[in-house]
């Protein structure tokens, strides 16, 4: 009896292995959570391009927007686990879980993480001519009088609203949020004098804080962006555990095969140390973190209860 279970084990594993030997077999899909030409639609086309070769099959990007991401998870969730559908996404992975009721899905157990291919900071700007010309100045105009402050961002829920809600927490005030639908419109704002600070992701931003337009008050990352070292850190200004990031990250279905995870997470690995691909995510406002598939196992472990107290503790509600 058991010479039959040991051999039955063996020839379920000798047909795991003789599948995965011939793996990829077809085109490999990689659904993306937003739109085309946004930051991480441009990830994707970056990412998708670095790794055909070594992948031996051609990834085609798929635009899967709507729902904070959850459009693209729900579809992802659904997919066959065969390692023919992968999810390229941002941030909004670990916070639309606790942003929606229901929860659209588990992040910690719905998905297989693959590889984090980067992150970058929130910004916080005003106004070149503003009269706030630091953290501390923006701190005491909202302590003095909540109403004096209005702050922009993308949209509810997104990393940059949740960096204002951070430092509100952090900082014990208020500022009354207007979101708008996109990073564009909230600009226009800002620039227009219908908002005094905005909160903007790092690529939607710095090429109005290089040009001159709006002035930078404070980075939310844990080391400085190259091209803005004469912006502090909020660390540096003395606010602690405010660090906030924006992502973007490679994720597999529950179920997908563990050797198929290891080789996507080995070919995103492999990819993200050519120079060329370093400089082209440079380019679209992303610092390479290359993250394994443990890395990013353990980022998103950490970050989804973070996010919820934030969410929680805010009472913020998601579009």
């Amino acid at each position: 009896m058991l010479k039959k279970v040991m051999l039955s084990i063996a020839l379920v594993s000798l047909t795991v292995s003789q599948t995965f030997a011939a793996f990829p077999e077809a085109p490999i899909s990689m659904v993306v959570a937003f739109a085309p030409g946004g930051a991480t639609d441009i990830t994707a086309r970056i990412m998708a391009a670095a790794m055909n070769k070594g992948v031996g099959q051609q990834i085609l990007v798929e635009n899967r927007p709507g729902g904070g991401g959850a459009v693209a998870a729900n579809f992802v969730k659904a997919a066959k686990p065969n390692g023919y559908t992968l999810m390229l996404t941002s941030s909004v992975y670990v916070v639309t879980p606790s942003l929606k009721k229901p929860s659209p899905y588990d992040p910690l157990k719905d998905f297989l993480p693959v590889c984090e291919i980067g992150d970058a900071p929130n910004v916080i700007i005003v106004k070149a001519d503003s009269p706030i010309k630091t953290v501390t100045d923006l701190v005491t105009m909202a302590r003095k009088d909540p109403q004096l402050v209005s702050y922009g961002s993308p949209g509810a829920g997104t990393t940059p609203h949740l960096a204002a809600e951070v430092l509100k927490i952090r900082e014990n005030i208020n500022m009354t949020h207007i979101p708008y639908k996109g990073a564009g419109p909230a600009m226009t704002d800002l620039l227009g004098g219908q908002i005094q600070v905005l909160f903007g992701s790092l690529a939607s931003v710095i090429s109005q804080i290089q040009g001159g337009q709006v002035r930078a008050l404070a980075q939310t990352g844990e080391k400085k962006w190259p091209e803005l070292q004469q912006v502090p850190t909020l660390a540096e200004l003395g606010i602690k555990d405010a660090v906030s990031n924006t992502f973007q990250a490679i994720f597999a279905p529950a179920g997908t095969p563990p050797e198929i995870i290891s080789f996507f997470s080995n070919q995103c690995v492999q990819a993200l140390k050519e120079p060329d691909v370093i400089e082209k995510l440079k380019q679209a406002g992303l610092a390479t973190t290359a993250l394994d598939s443990a890395g990013l196992r353990a980022r998103v472990t950490k970050e989804v209860p973070y996010w919820k107290e934030v969410i929680d503790k805010g009472g913020i509600k998601g579009d």
